[in-house]
């Protein structure tokens, strides 16, 4: 076995405080699965000020909820790297969430998300194209997306908004290092955030975010 990958260090492509889920800081591949070059993937929830998301009511716990109850839904996206925008999607409609009893419902029909293809995975997504890997936000929401393909982005430019697009049970931005823009064949490149790779529960809080 060779050398581990050197992770790709970006910055986080949001501002505010966000909960930590599904880190390659934590187990690899994070999510269960290399498929897709998602081994080094790591998700963001955004919650509010108390590290909370929606309340947990009893409707919530037996019923899927709309995205917009959720602290974080259309919460701004920045772009964590500077490059070439090679891909932008936005047209996949923003799902209902699912907690509670909807959550297991919505896991058995995984697997055909999973046979669909990358497109029913994502959702709304944009690929940033930076020193020869790409960079991908995916679950974006749906008409947010502020990129288009060929458009040159620095740090921190807005790219769209938080969504429930894709395989999502709530509101939240996946991010992940591909080597390849065709995620069929890509392989996983580790990353890191400013130095640092956060684990499953950290929330991390974002007060700036620099303009390279």
């Amino acid at each position: 076995m060779g050398p581990a990958p050197t992770p790709l260090d970006i910055e986080y492509p949001f501002t505010g405080r966000w909960l930590v889920q599904n880190s390659p800081a934590d187990q690899v591949p994070s999510h269960g699965t290399a498929a897709f070059a998602s081994s080094y993937a790591i998700d963001f929830v955004p919650v509010d000020s108390t590290g909370g998301t929606a309340p947990l009511t009893f409707s919530s716990l037996v019923r899927p909820e709309p995205p917009d109850r959720f602290p974080g839904f259309g919460r701004p996206l920045l772009a964590p790297a500077a490059g070439t925008i090679i891909a932008a999607h936005d047209e996949e409609p923003d799902h209902a969430a699912h907690r509670g009893l909807p959550s297991i419902t919505y896991m058995l029909t995984q697997q055909r998300r999973a046979r669909a293809g990358w497109l029913e995975l994502a959702g709304n997504h944009v690929f940033i194209e930076h020193k020869g890997v790409i960079v991908a936000l995916c679950h974006l929401r749906s008409g947010s997306v502020q990129v288009r393909p060929g458009e040159k982005v620095r740090v921190g430019d807005p790219v769209g908004r938080c969504g429930n697009s894709g395989n999502s049970t709530e509101p939240h931005v996946h991010v992940q290092v591909l080597d390849s823009p065709d995620v069929a064949y890509a392989r996983a490149v580790p990353l890191t955030f400013r130095g640092v790779l956060p684990r499953n529960g950290e929330i991390v809080d974002v007060d700036h975010h620099r303009h390279d």
